[in-house]
């Protein structure tokens, strides 16, 4: 993981691509029948996933929207939708996982990778380059917030 203290725009988008690079481990692990390294490649992937949601949700939404004053409206009410719109087909995946159907979680996946391709435009393109030039002055401090996680 890159180092928090890069930025917003370098720290996140470096997380969506650890968790894209986890997601072409696992469908490799899923067409090859290798069930159980698909499995520790799903919960690496849930978990990578599911973190940093709740890193952008917990410290970057929060800091963005008292710095701007936009609580709860704007940009960030839109990724908050579409969060729970990814938890959603988690979840789906998750069922799929304990049932051992590999092929039906990557099934999910497709759907979901949809989501996060264009869920991670908008962050890339304009979420986080606003966050760079809103939070610049206390990233320090969120930075060491982000750490906790």
């Amino acid at each position: 993981m890159t180092d928090p203290h890069a930025g917003p725009v370098t720290y996140f988008t470096s997380d969506h691509r650890t968790i894209d690079a986890i997601w072409a481990d696992l469908e490799e692990a899923v067409d090859g029948g290798n069930a159980s390294r698909a499995a520790v490649l799903w919960r690496r992937f849930d978990g990578a996933l599911r973190r940093h949601l709740e890193m952008e949700e917990q410290v970057l939404f929060p800091a963005f929207e008292q710095a701007t004053g936009m609580n709860g409206m704007g940009p960030t009410a839109v990724m908050r939708m579409e969060h729970e719109q990814m938890r959603g087909v988690l979840s789906q995946m998750e069922q799929e996982a304990s049932r051992g159907d590999y092929d039906a979680l990557s099934d999910h996946g497709d759907t979901l990778l949809m989501l996060i391709q264009q869920h991670n435009v908008k962050e890339e393109g304009m979420l986080y380059p606003m966050c760079e030039r809103t939070l610049t002055p206390r990233w320090a401090e969120i930075a060491g917030r982000l750490e906790q996680f």
